[in-house]
């Protein structure tokens, strides 16, 4: 067998190896999770997460069995890539079976929920108020776990074996030099913000045990799941909606933002994202406000709506306290946007981004000042990123401009295609930025009637943007071009050929 078959033929065991080993740990965490319908004597989701575990463990197994190594190499990022890929993609798949094996929903629409649930976006095809509570507790820990991700849980278990897959689920956040240390630090602030939000909600606006748990783990998730039909409006509870307010700003803020808080006030000061954050909500919450939500509520409710819609939309929560039937385009504009531009890096959540906002705003002012500069100025910018400085290269304008030119390329095809089934341009507009920027407010689009080529897409963006474009890209073509070969050398060595 040539070299290259031969090293090809390992890489993959480790892959299959690593794949099974998270995939098997998946299947016995459904089963784990499973178990809790006895409190509610519900047997029939107790049998739909027990069989949906014991199919992920044998799947896991099986992926084991084909990579055993006793070798335990260290994973390379072409390997991690492809990890993440096939992880996120058969844990969406295994968690969307309960949905089906329960009679919930049929398998476009299970698929679509556990995709929602993962990518902490949101939106939504089952109605809260009939499916048992097992179901709605299971959606929103797909949204806590999927706003931490699975490399950060990785890291924590096998340290160096998640390094790899850190990287390439597009992680930055090292708050310390040691990385699994670092994974520590970020759960910790994670599950200290939940524990914090779950006594508020509970003692200080006074909600019940099981909404106030669903709704901070949503909220901190940037998911927007909510045990409510009319989601947070629902409880028309001003405490309520401060306490959540400040779990959807801590969910969109950076971890490394956070740890830089928390440790060296200073530096915290010194980061450019947490004033694009504020400096953006002021400006949308008076253009909401004057523009939009005082027409219809007043200028009080119309400043709770405006201030609460902002911070949903910018920090891709999805959370929501009135109905956006009687607004009015301009309003759904504004909306859309902060949708776009999202929350901040290494946060839980999605859009743009406001790093590389404030990164593209930083080369335009540059270029405008660079002309009235002598010729041959060196280029040159540094930002504060967490508690690290970081220099703003050209390579790091490369990689924006290609993120971005993504998502708006993702997004026009989203678009054209909710178009073609007849959808306004301004909902459809609004509804694609929900769906590709994990955010989750809908102008109704998205129902169980919708047709499957609207659920299949808003999926596939749902999809796209948790994981921006790339990794997905990345581990297609390598897959694609890896069986490629395999099959030229394997026909080579047929006609008696040797290429090594």
């Amino acid at each position: 067998m040539p070299k290259y078959l031969y090293n090809l033929k390992h890489r993959y065991k480790i892959i299959f190896k690593n794949t099974g080993t998270m995939l098997v740990y998946f299947g016995i965490g459904l089963i784990l999770f499973g178990t809790l319908s006895l409190l509610y004597k519900d047997f029939n989701s107790l049998y739909s997460f027990l069989e949906s575990g014991l199919i992920s463990i044998f799947v896991g197994s099986f992926f084991i069995l084909i990579g055993w190594n006793k070798e335990n190499d260290s994973i390379n990022i072409q390997d991690a890539i492809v990890i993440i890929f096939l992880v996120w993609t058969l844990a969406i798949f295994f968690s969307a079976l309960p949905f089906v094996f329960s009679g919930i929903l049929n398998i476009h629409h299970a698929i679509f929920e556990s995709t929602s649930g993962w990518t902490t976006t949101g939106l939504t095809l089952v109605d809260v108020e009939k499916i048992p509570k097992i179901f709605l507790l299971w959606r929103s820990l797909m949204q806590y776990f999927g706003g931490a991700g699975f490399a950060l849980i990785m890291v924590i278990a096998t340290g160096a074996l998640g390094v790899g897959l850190y990287q390439a689920e597009g992680r930055t956040d090292n708050v310390v030099p040691n990385l699994r240390d670092s994974a520590k630090i970020i759960f910790g602030i994670y599950l200290s913000w939940a524990i914090i939000g779950i006594f508020l909600l509970k003692f200080i606006a006074g909600l019940n045990f099981f909404d106030a748990f669903n709704h901070t783990l949503t909220a901190l998730a940037t998911g927007g799941f909510s045990t409510k039909i009319n989601s947070v409006g629902e409880f028309n509870n001003v405490n309520a909606e401060i306490i959540i307010i400040i779990l959807m700003i801590s969910g969109g803020t950076g971890f490394g933002v956070h740890y830089a808080a928390l440790r060296r006030k200073d530096l915290f000061k010194k980061n450019p994202e947490p004033k694009t954050m504020f400096f953006i909500l002021l400006i949308s919450i008076f253009l909401l406000l004057f523009f939009t939500t005082k027409i219809l509520y007043g200028f009080f409710g119309g400043l709770r709506h405006a201030v609460f819609q902002a911070v949903s939309a910018l920090t891709g929560t999805g959370f929501s306290t009135v109905s956006y039937d009687n607004w009015n385009n301009f309003g759904l504009l504004i909306m859309t946007i902060l949708m776009i531009l999202g929350g901040m890096m290494d946060s839980t959540s999605g859009g743009l981004k406001l790093f590389r906002v404030f990164v593209i705003w930083k080369i335009i002012t540059h270029q405008i000042k660079n002309y009235f500069k002598p010729e041959g100025s060196v280029f040159h910018i540094e930002v504060y990123k967490g508690i690290s400085k970081k220099r703003i290269s050209y390579d790091t304008l490369r990689d924006v401009i290609a993120v971005v030119s993504m998502y708006f390329l993702i997004y026009i095809i989203g678009v054209l295609v909710l178009l073609s089934y007849g959808y306004t341009m301004e909902d459809s507009l609004f509804e694609y930025a929900s769906a590709l920027s994990a955010v989750g407010l809908s102008v109704g689009i998205t129902t169980p009637n919708a047709p499957l080529g609207v659920i299949w897409i808003e999926t596939l963006g749902m999809y796209l943007g948790r994981l921006e474009f790339f990794v997905i890209f990345f581990a297609i073509i390598k897959i694609f071009r890896d069986i490629k070969d395999v099959i030229q050398l394997k026909f080579l060595k047929l006609r008696g050929g040797d290429p090594f």
